[in-house]
């Protein structure tokens, strides 16, 4: 992010997973396109907005601070699942976001009230609104993962089914990420040059370190992460993959300090935890299955599951 355009990065992202997956399932794509493009319309939009507003966000705070506050999805996994459904969110979920929004209080508004009282620079302004862009993104993730249970629930059926849904909604999203840039190129004023790093030339358009970058964001945790969920979540319900999505937090955090040095102080950590707790307890099954879920998750979509 450091030498590409946020809109730029993410095109060149996911255009080349969508192409890793359209020519691995091509025959899939081919013959399921018709009933999969709606299904996929929806989980791409919700993919779109929440990578926009993440990828954002990473310009102004840190990377394990993005990665708990993207955790947070996991919170609004039940809530909105009972929205759409109509049915009322179980208290743990209930009692999840106040842990969270706690945390948050911990995470945030008591080391700027410090920080304001301190030294008031704008680094700390604007790390907040990279919070926020960040905290946006949860919604968009939460809508992710509950779309992608309804519909991979009852319209894929097959492997090869889950790999052109996921296609799909990549491509859906690459698509509004070239839109974006072509806007910004045309109507914004910016002309194409802005949209590459300085210097760069049709055959040297970036480092090297940078296309590594794309081509392992791209091929591993775009492709090959949402193949993966797509497949899995014909057989789990939403709750459950979000309870697993609990751990991206503390893969964040840890990362982040092996590989760029962040530290979080002592509010921070407190309030990484109480986020993480909320989690836990939203997630973590507190009563009996409903026998009638616990056959659906068993059959998948098809009957039962054998491996």
């Amino acid at each position: 992010m450091a030498e590409l355009p946020t809109m730029t990065f993410l095109a060149l992202r996911f255009l080349l997973a969508f192409a890793a997956l359209a020519v691995f399932f091509r025959r899939d794509l081919a013959a399921h396109w018709r009933r999969l493009l709606g299904p996929g319309l929806v989980i791409g939009l919700w993919l779109f907005g929440a990578y926009s507003f993440q990828t954002i966000g990473l310009q102004f705070t840190q990377a394990s601070r993005a990665g708990f506050i993207t955790g947070l999805s996991v919170v609004l996994v039940p809530v909105l699942e009972g929205l759409m459904t109509g049915r009322r969110p179980p208290r743990r979920a209930l009692a999840g976001v106040g842990f969270a929004l706690l945390g948050l209080a911990f995470l945030f508004v008591v080391p700027a009230i410090a920080a304001s009282a301190t030294t008031g620079g704008p680094s700390v302004a604007a790390q907040r609104f990279g919070d926020g862009l960040v905290l946006a993104c949860t919604i968009g993730f939460a809508g992710h993962i509950v779309s992608t249970g309804r519909y991979s629930s009852t319209q894929v059926r097959s492997y090869g089914e889950a790999g052109a849904l996921a296609a799909i909604q990549i491509g859906v999203a690459a698509a509004g990420y070239v839109l974006v840039c072509a806007a910004q190129a045309t109507l914004g004023g910016v002309g194409l040059a802005e949209l590459l790093p300085p210097g760069a030339t049709l055959s040297h358009p970036f480092s090297a370190s940078t296309a590594g970058a794309v081509v392992m964001t791209a091929l591993l945790a775009t492709a090959g992460a949402f193949l993966a969920q797509t497949a899995a979540q014909r057989f789990t319900p939403p709750t459950h993959t979000a309870l697993i999505f609990a751990t991206e937090p503390v893969f964040a955090a840890i990362f982040g300090w092996l590989l760029l040095g962040e530290r979080l102080g002592a509010w921070g950590l407190a309030g990484c935890g109480l986020i993480l707790a909320g989690m836990l307890v939203a997630e973590l099954p507190g009563a009996a299955v409903p026998a009638s879920e616990a056959r659906d998750v068993e059959r998948g979509p098809r009957g039962p599951r054998s491996l």
